[in-house]
């Protein structure tokens, strides 16, 4: 199976944060038969996978199942269905879009239509309590037929392969740096390493310092993607990442300062090997590194990020050829770290 094909069957399943079980599932079945792995009280998946030889230092590698998305939190009389986010997802990239909630009814996010709004109303961002999802329902008698409080929903979007080499779908955050994770587990390792596959990333509840804390190893390098701003409207001095570089290595984001020994010698294993990578120009962000990183006695962690656009959004877009890069140099560190 290639990266692509990967990738997008790993995207096409839902898992909002706190329902990731059908992501698991998937990816059990890839990599059934070549490590051995186990689910914890949280619903982690700890892999380890027995290299030709024993490091000195134990290594975990780590990348979260879950995505952004949508819980019902009320019915109105007319049917319509509120809800509130989970995880950081802009209102202004909500509106209009389709959702799927988590029986497989389809839904279209709506709100109050602008002819119909005071200028007071038309000049105002709109906030997620403004909205609500439609599934059709004749009245709130038969929208509680098929939605139960606390149903999840996702964004509803096709996967697709366009441009020089990108793709675009829901969920690339981090349903690409689990495909990674999963390609590695799949081939030969000259080390032992432990790939962790993490729930609840996006709602701030990451069970990551859960899988660390069984795991207790002495380097945990965390897969994930960042949010690339090779876009329009962007000077190129605030550009901190852009796609077709490679994988980002950061020096510190908004909840960690990384380990500066793993992030000098990330990238000097990088330049030895000849592998694409470039560091973030910015603090910004924050990953599963901030909970890893104050685990037990104290684990130093290093970040491996994917460049992707429009993250958190129906529509993220990454390029394939950083997600191949990036496999490439986590296979490279997991040898250059392990002594």
């Amino acid at each position: 199976m290639n990266t692509v094909e990967l990738v997008k069957n790993l995207c096409e399943i839902d898992g909002v944060s706190g329902a990731e079980d059908k992501v698991r599932e998937y990816i059990e079945e890839q990599i059934k038969g070549h490590c051995e792995y186990r689910v914890d009280a949280r619903g982690n998946l700890i892999c380890f996978k027995k290299g030709k030889k024993t490091p000195s230092k134990k290594i975990m590698l780590s990348a979260h199942m879950d995505e952004v998305g949508f819980v019902v939190t009320g019915v109105d009389e007319d049917g319509f269905l509120r809800f509130s986010t989970v995880g950081g997802i802009d209102s202004r990239v909500v509106i209009g879009k389709r959702v799927r909630l988590e029986s497989g009814i389809p839904a279209v996010v709506g709100t109050k239509p602008i002819h119909m709004q005071s200028a007071d109303e038309q000049n105002t961002p709109l906030k997620i309590s403004d909205m609500y999802l439609d599934i059709g329902a004749k009245d709130k008698a038969d929208a509680l037929e098929s939605v139960e409080l606390g149903d999840h929903a996702v964004f509803y979007s096709n996967f697709i392969e366009f441009g020089n080499g990108r793709i675009k779908g829901k969920a690339l955050d981090d349903r690409a740096g689990c495909a990674c994770l999963i390609q590695l587990l799949q081939q030969e390792a000259e080390y032992d390493f432990t790939a962790c596959f993490t729930v609840c990333e996006e709602c701030g509840k990451s069970a990551a310092d859960n899988a660390a804390f069984s795991v207790q190893p002495d380097i945990a390098i965390i897969v994930e993607c960042t949010a690339a701003a090779d876009v329009s409207g962007v000077s190129e001095l605030n550009q901190v990442c852009a796609q077709g570089k490679g994988p980002v290595l950061s020096f510190m984001d908004g909840g960690c300062i990384y380990d500066r020994g793993l992030f000098k010698k990330g990238l000097a294993i990088a330049k030895e090997k000849n592998l694409i990578c470039q560091v973030k120009q910015g603090v910004s962000g924050g990953n599963d590194a901030g909970v890893i990183q104050v685990t037990g006695a104290g684990v130093k962690v290093m970040a491996v990020s994917m460049p992707g656009r429009y993250i958190h959004s129906a529509s993220s877009v990454l390029k394939v050829s950083d997600i191949d890069a990036t496999t490439q140099l986590l296979g490279a560190l997991v040898e250059g770290l392990a002594d």
